[in-house]
């Protein structure tokens, strides 16, 4: 979290409380916020810590020893909501003596770099806003305030008559995490940023200009995201549209939240939110869709024995001549590359293409299920025994795909899936994708295995005409849908 600067200060004084307190308390909503939603995290920093201050006074020191920080005067527009000086359109005029950074001899660089690393800010069109800003000139920038009007922060090394600039410091945080100044290198040489729009500025020309100025390498890649708006409309508290993500998340589950953000969030242009939309989607894709095709898999009328049925090569042979159709053998060969599409999408933080393809496939299951009718099939007949066996087995290793795959967005509708199909914990990592591995000629760990005895639905439908108050129908464990 990112506790120093003015407007935090302003803040804390509104409130009648000392700036750590203030910003104890906020933090602490946002940690909660992780745990709640099921979140994890390697590491949990404030900038107020000590072991952070220690980097930014270190990281100060080596841009002053390089002489790329120096005293000057600067007078212009200041925005203090967004902690810097802007132009005459916005906020209060300043004038005042404190450290500049020699941010202009960087243009130069940082277009050389955005022009060799063509996917270093992604997606493309944030990279062309970049690469514009940097064809006009590009003034040195204030890196420090008066202590006078800033003590909320931390003071430059040396001179405690003036407080670091809010954006350095919190920048420098990305570093603080991964051990600098001591044990840096191995995590930074790898690292990747996640930022909202509203701040490309601050982290594709300033933030890299400091990484040049102490010699560090830059990013590989800033992966920018765009911005949700309420039926149309940007969220405000003064419009009392802002969308509280526990209260949601109660509303419609965590997973469910979850899946709604990721499945329909675009990093290219703002997104919608609305009740009706989470409500339609999850429906449709969760309870319907994926929770619907486990239901029939799993039915003992379907399968009595609740197992993981055998495979019969007879009856779904590679060449294309038992009962099987052309169609079976596309989804087949559909489920067998979405591991590689999906990890495609993951590493490019384009989650909703990702969600897109499984959502594909698993409607291409529900067809298969669909168009053989296993329930028409007579057990009594040798065959048709054989023939449902296939088609519950295939089936059966499509959920395992799928329950695999979205484990990172959402863990407890997967974790639930797994389970019931008898997928032990240490069975559920990238390298256990490999599908359908007895149509392929090789064993199957699965093939025998009873599945495992929780029957509930995977996810309740939301009913309700009215989206606002709708909540998921109670399970007898209701634990499970938090």
């Amino acid at each position: 979290t990112d506790e120093h600067g003015l407007k935090i200060q302003q803040a804390a004084e509104a409130v009648g409380k000392d700036p750590l307190t203030f910003c104890t308390e906020v933090s602490e909503r946002f940690r909660n916020l992780f745990s709640s939603c099921n979140i994890s995290f390697t590491d949990y920093i404030r900038t107020t810590e000590q072991r952070h201050r220690r980097a930014v006074e270190h990281f100060w020191s080596v841009l002053w020893n390089k002489g790329l920080i120096y005293k000057g005067s600067y007078e212009g527009w200041y925005s203090t909501q967004d902690e810097s000086f802007l132009m005459p359109s916005q906020v209060e005029w300043m004038k005042e003596e404190n450290y500049m950074f020699r941010l202009s001899i960087f243009r130069s660089r940082l277009l050389d770099w955005l022009v060799k690393n063509p996917r270093a800010v992604q997606p493309e069109r944030f990279q062309q806003a970049v690469v514009q800003w940097l064809q006009e000139d590009l003034p040195d920038l204030s890196v420090s305030r008066q202590r006078s009007r800033l003590q909320w922060g931390v003071p430059v090394p040396g001179d405690p008559e003036q407080t670091i600039y809010v954006w350095l410091d919190a920048l420098v945080n990305y570093l603080t995490v991964v051990g600098y100044p001591e044990i840096h290198e191995q995590w930074w040489s790898a690292a990747h940023h996640v930022i909202g729009k509203d701040i490309l500025k601050f982290h594709a020309i300033y933030w890299p200009a400091f990484l040049l100025g102490v010699g560090l390498p830059l990013p590989k890649v800033i992966h920018v995201h765009s911005h949700w708006t309420v039926e149309g409309r940007k969220m405000s508290k003064s419009l009392g549209n802002v969308v509280d993500p526990v209260e949601h998340s109660q509303m419609f589950t965590n997973d469910g939240m979850r899946y709604f953000l990721l499945r329909q969030g675009v990093p290219d242009s703002d997104c919608d939110y609305t009740h009706d939309k989470v409500i339609k989607l999850l429906n449709t894709e969760l309870a319907d869709s994926l929770g619907g095709l486990l239901n029939r898999c799993t039915a003992p009328a379907l399968n009595p024995a609740q197992v993981y049925p055998a495979f019969c090569s007879q009856a779904f042979p590679t060449d294309q001549r038992g009962r099987a159709v052309a169609e079976d053998y596309q989804m087949v060969a559909a489920v067998r590359s979405l591991p590689t599409v999906v990890e495609k999408h993951y590493e490019t933080i384009h989650v909703y293409k990702a969600l897109e393809a499984i959502s594909a496939c698993v409607r291409q299951t529900n067809r298969f299920i669909q168009r053989h009718a296993p329930w028409k099939l007579d057990r009594r007949d040798s065959q048709d025994r054989r023939w449902l066996d296939a088609i519950i087995h295939v089936s059966l290793e499509c959920l395992r795909i799928y329950g695999t795959l979205l484990q990172p967005v959402v863990p407890e509708i997967s974790n639930r899936l797994l389970t019931r199909l008898g997928v032990q914990p240490h069975e559920r990592s990238w390298k256990n994708l490999d599908f359908l591995q007895r149509y392929h000629g090789t064993d199957c760990p699965f093939e025998g295995r009873l599945l495992g005895l929780d029957s509930r639905l995977l996810f309740s439908r939301l009913e309700g005409q009215n989206g606002d108050k709708q909540k998921p129908k109670k399970s007898k464990k209701p634990a499970c849908l938090k």
